[in-house]
């Protein structure tokens, strides 16, 4: 079962969603993918993890870099998992590329991982936002693709360079 929750950001309308003890799931209203790992029987039901997920995004849009101090439990594949694991690790203010990624996970697996594949997991994130898919831009630094929409991407990176 999953638990749904509504938190206004300055970048829209944001679906939580939980299994009442992880966060498994951060939709941006109107994103590509929207909703698409949310159990068809979710129930709006306000969760303890919801409440610190909250409370992380509301530090986050003040410009901090909030410690996240709850679970994730992003439904995925073990190759989306492990992109999803790599994205985690990029620094707050920080931004990588699709290369990357599948560089740092060829290593890490000890198999070749095109920067596509990356890509097509990145664009799949379950948990925006907090797992930072915004952070990953194409190899000359240009904003690339983001489920959110790019206009959403450039803001947070913005808000990021002005950490508090």
């Amino acid at each position: 079962m999953d638990f749904i929750y509504e938190y206004k950001s300055p970048v829209g309308r944001l679906l939580l969603s939980s299994d009442g003890e992880a966060l498994t799931g951060l939709w941006i209203e109107g994103q590509k993918y929207y909703a698409a790992t949310l159990s068809t029987d979710a129930e709006k039901q306000e969760t303890p993890v919801h409440l610190k997920a909250a409370s992380w995004l509301t530090a986050y849009f003040n410009g901090q870099a909030p410690e996240i101090d709850f679970p994730l439990k992003p439904k995925g594949s073990s190759f989306r998992q492990a992109v999803w694991e790599v994205l985690r690790s990029i620094p707050y203010g920080a931004t990588t590329t699709y290369g990357a990624i599948a560089a740092q996970l060829s290593q890490i697996t000890g198999k070749g991982t095109s920067a596509r594949a990356v890509g097509g997991a990145v664009g799949h994130n379950p948990i925006s936002i907090i797992i930072p898919c915004h952070r990953v831009v194409g190899t000359s630094g240009k904003l690339t693709g983001y489920a959110g929409g790019l206009d959403v991407k450039q803001t947070l990176l913005e808000l990021e360079k002005q950490e508090k």
